[in-house]
Formats: C-alpha cells, sequence, structure tokens
C-alpha cells in the first residue's frame, strides 16, 4: 500500500527526534566518561538487536521472516556505529556534526545523481539553505580536528549514508532493520574480544548505552526505513540536517543548555531549507 505524505512526514519527525536523542545519550554517556566508546557500541547494538528481535518475533506472521536485511547494510550500520562514538573522542559537538552531516549529503546525494535522480533548483536551494543554517550553529564550536577522528566522522557519514540509501529499498522495516542489527553482533563482539583493555564502565553508562540501542536506534531505524519509503533520496539526505537542531532543543530542555539567538536564526535556516526541500514540487 502507498505510503501518503503525512505518514512519510510523521515516520520522518520521530525518526529525526530518534537521531537526534542518540546525538544526546552518546553525548552524556561518553562526554562523562560514564562509559568507554568501545563497550558503548557493544551495549548500544546488543541492546538494538534484542529489542527488535523479541518485537520481529511477536509481530511475525505466518510464513514470514523474523529477519531479513543483510550483511552488507550490517556491515555499514556497525561501521557507522564504531567510527561515530570514537570520533567523538577528539572532536568537539559542533565539528563532529559539521563533518557527520556533510558526509551524508556528499554521500547521497552523489548516490542519487548515479541513479538517475535529479534534484531540482529548489531542492538545491534548500540544501543550500540548511546547510548555511548547520554552519552557523555549530561555527563557535569548530577547532581545528584531529586528523584520527575527522577521518572516523567522515567514514561514519559516509556508512551512514549508504545504510540509508539501501533502506529505500525495504518492504519490511521492522524485519530488514532487526536482521541488521542482528548481523551486526558478530563484528562488534569480535572487536570488543580483541580489545578487553581499558574497559570502563558504570551503571549510567550502561543504561545510557541501553537506551541508545534499544529504543533511539532500534526503534529509531525501523522508523527511519519506513519513512524512507515515501522520500526521495536527496530530500531523505536533506531532512537529516534538522537532527542537529533538534538535538541543540535537546540540551536546552534535558540538560538546561542557554537558549541563544544564534540556535533560533540557525534552527530557522536549517528547517525553512528543510521545508523548502520538502513542499516543492518537480516541474512537468
Amino acid at each position: 500500500m502507498k505510503q501518503s505524505s503525512a505518514q512519510t512526514a510523521l515516520l520522518t519527525t520521530f525518526a529525526m527526534i530518534a537521531f537526534a536523542s542518540n546525538s544526546l545519550l552518546n553525548r552524556l554517556a561518553l562526554g562523562q566518561g560514564t562509559i568507554d566508546a568501545l563497550s558503548y557500541t557493544t551495549i548500544r547494538l546488543t541492546s538494538g538487536a534484542l529489542m527488535l528481535l523479541m518485537i520481529a518475533t511477536l509481530k511475525k506472521k505466518k510464513d514470514e521472516k523474523t529477519l531479513r536485511g543483510s550483511w552488507l547494510s550490517a556491515a555499514l550500520l556497525f561501521l557507522y556505529a564504531i567510527t561515530f562514538s570514537f570520533a567523538y573522542l577528539s572532536l568537539s559537538t559542533g565539528t563532529g556534526a559539521l563533518i557527520l552531516f556533510s558526509c551524508v549529503q556528499i554521500t547521497m546525494i552523489l548516490v542519487a545523481l548515479k541513479r538517475g535522480e535529479r534534484p531540482h533548483i529548489w531542492e538545491w536551494i534548500g540544501l543550500c539553505l540548511a546547510l548555511g543554517g548547520l554552519v552557523y550553529l555549530v561555527f563557535p564550536g569548530i577547532t581545528a580536528p584531529t586528523p584520527l577522528g575527522s577521518t572516523m566522522m567522515a567514514i561514519a557519514g559516509i556508512a551512514w549514508g549508504f545504510y540509508s540509501v539501501r533502506g529505500r529499498g525495504s518492504q519490511n522495516p521492522l524485519a530488514d532493520t532487526a536482521g541488521n542489527f542482528v548481523y551486526a553482533i558478530p563484528m562488534i563482539l569480535f572487536i570488543r574480544l580483541i580489545a578487553l583493555s581499558n574497559i570502563h564502565i558504570t551503571n549510567q553508562g550502561i543504561l545510557l548505552a541501553t537506551l541508545s540501542g534499544a529504543l533511539a536506534s532500534g526503534l529509531g531505524y525501523v522508523i527511519w526505513y519506513a519513512a524512507l519509503r515515501g522520500l526521495t533520496t536527496p530530500r531523505a539526505a536533506i531532512v537529516q540536517l534538522s537532527v542537529p537542531v533538534i538535538a541543540a532543543w535537546g540540551g536546552v530542555v534535558l540538560v538546561s543548555e542557554h537558549v541563544s539567538t544564534r540556535l533560533l536564526f540557525a534552527g530557522m535556516l536549517i528547517l525553512g531549507g528543510i521545508a523548502l526541500t520538502v513542499l516543492s514540487r518537480e516541474k512537468p
């Protein structure tokens, strides 16, 4: 059954909130030193896999596979998750966000162009506005990135871009996402087993990683795969620029961060650019 525009908009909104929640949880866990990056990623992927496996089993219909997905998508998910966590150990929040989302946009738009999807003029204008708003938002936090940190974040952005592109063809978002998470478990456990030193885990760190995995990642990525069915690749790329704005407002609400004029103006630029892109229509 074809997905309506209203359903796509609602699913996309929930997915972006989940992505922003992931940023906040990652910042709280690793920024406060409650857990090491590798343990955080291991718990995040494992808890996401367990949550999705349970839901997929309960919702399974007769003669339907509980797990779908693919090893390639699982590898992209694993690569994104592990490089994302380690990159933020040496990058500021602003620098990391700029590198990550720039790489996501470039990857997805290049794939769209290669496949023959041609963003029209209003989508390009919307992209420029939204990217300009992102640069303005994170500019005070931009510092000279370390080569290793910037490389890792670039890899995370490229991996996530390809993971999102592959999700556009999903006919069963729950089974596909569950399979991707389950197939990613051996990958992260292998890395964990060969790097047993420097383990640092607290109860708070476990809780934050579990919330990130089971809710913000597991359920959030299912919703994203469902939303992708109603989005063109360029639009799927551009709407993700809303994540830093949502995360910033989440910081205001949850950790009492300051509401600045910069946040308000950048938010208007980013959301305005996204609105221009989503509401525009290709002329015949």
